[in-house]
């Protein structure tokens, strides 16, 4: 599984030549943690550092379109207590010979955030439980199209803090619901690209912001 690199994830044109918003597959998707707590890491001088579980948080979120054929991800940024991310489902064409064949229940946001946060909270309990079972290698789903279709990788060694604040947590690490909106024009894609590339900037005036 890739990494996460600020450096290279970051790097991209933010202006999709082409794209046809028409088709709404384009979503804007936020992610905030339970109680809005600080779990993923501190912002310090406008960059976001990540400990263990914000490392966690982005590598899984990098993992999802590597096992979803459908999906292409765009920019996205890790907050101490919440995940943006623009989310690209590519739909299949409509057929008349095929019925339902622009969506399945795999294909939806829905789907892909409920496998995402399934993904994470396993693998934060791997790294706590970490001394008992060094293997990290679990089982892959069974359903290939479903929302479980998440591989967890090999988990790290925790720090002291963060298996702390994972057994203070009782692994209720997000918010049930989540933010999601539909981008429709260039315009909305450009000005929300450049709001998740700049959230780390305006970290003090945000509303997520609880301290």
């Amino acid at each position: 599984m890739e990494q996460y690199n600020p450096h290279k994830h970051h790097r991209r044109s933010i202006r999709l030549a082409g794209y046809d918003y028409s088709q709404a597959g384009l979503y804007f998707v936020t992610l905030v943690c339970q109680d809005r707590a600080h779990l993923f890491g501190a912002i310090k001088d406008g960059i976001m550092h990540l400990n263990d579980i914000g490392q966690i948080a982005a590598d899984e979120w990098l993992h999802t379109q590597e096992v979803r054929d459908n999906v292409v991800l765009h920019e996205f940024i890790v907050m101490p207590n919440h995940i943006h991310g623009i989310i690209e489902i590519l739909y299949p064409k409509e057929s008349s010979n095929i019925v339902g064949a622009l969506k399945s229940p795999s294909q939806t946001i829905g789907a892909i955030v409920r496998g995402y946060k399934i993904a994470t909270i396993k693998r934060i309990k791997e790294l706590e439980s970490k001394g008992e079972d060094s293997k990290g290698e679990d089982s892959k789903s069974e359903d290939s199209k479903g929302e479980l279709q998440f591989a967890p990788t090999a988990p790290t060694a925790p720090t002291d803090p963060t298996r702390e604040i994972i057994k203070s947590l009782a692994y209720k690490i997000w918010q049930r619901n989540y933010y999601e909106h539909i981008i429709r024009d260039e315009k909305a894609y450009i000005n929300i690209s450049n709001y998740i590339i700049e959230n780390p900037l305006n970290w003090e005036e945000d509303q997520l912001n609880t301290l």
